[in-house]
């Protein structure tokens, strides 16, 4: 479990995958943002400036931004990467992945960047400083960068739903660090526990 400023209700990251790729503790790593889409069509451009050092952060990809947490978690390897033989980077986002992945993935963000969780104030080039010794995952930018200016810019985006499931879904979901189900089927009440023990 990972926690800081770019994920104050926690983050995960699968340590040992993440100290086999020598990606264990990334000291101010550059950032190379954007949601799905964005990155779908960017991450084989051959002109993308990333190198080995650069930190891929997918934004938009949790519980309500996805919707539903899409396993985007493993985000692949740029190909002008690829071509000079790095077979894993650090890879930040609020979405998931199976746990038989490999690499060093950041997952689960919470609160995710869709709610405006600090993931969505992410730009790119900013640093980032994963430490998983320490269990820290930080953006390394001013307290008044953050708080006057950042925030003050980040807009919520549209209901995508007006009305069914959707609106159900959207109203109800939870963050991933409290399941990423339905409140209401959580919350305290007077019914009978349906497995008593």
């Amino acid at each position: 479990m990972l926690s800081g400023n770019l994920a104050p209700d926690g983050a995960v990251i699968k340590h040992i995958a993440a100290q086999e790729s020598g990606c264990c503790s990334t000291p101010d790593r550059r950032s190379f943002s954007g949601d799905y889409k964005d990155m779908q069509n960017r991450v084989n451009d051959p002109d993308l400036k990333v190198d080995a050092d650069s930190v891929l952060v997918l934004q938009n990809a949790g519980p309500l931004g996805g919707p539903g947490m899409p396993e985007y978690g493993m985000l692949p390897i740029p190909d002008v990467l690829l071509r000079q033989g790095i077979r894993d980077m650090v890879r930040i986002s609020d979405a998931r992945m199976s746990g038989t992945s490999y690499g060093a993935c950041v997952l689960h963000v919470a609160p995710e960047s869709f709610v405006g969780g600090p993931l969505a104030l992410v730009r790119t080039g900013d640093l980032i400083t994963l430490d998983v010794p320490a269990r820290q995952l930080t953006l390394d930018i001013s307290d008044r960068e953050w708080a006057h200016q950042r925030k003050a810019q980040w807009q919520s985006p549209p209901d995508r739903y007006e009305r069914g499931y959707g609106a159900l879904y959207q109203a109800h979901v939870t963050q991933a660090n409290h399941g990423c189900d339905f409140d209401f089927l959580a919350r305290p009440g007077k019914n009978p526990d349906p497995n008593p023990r």
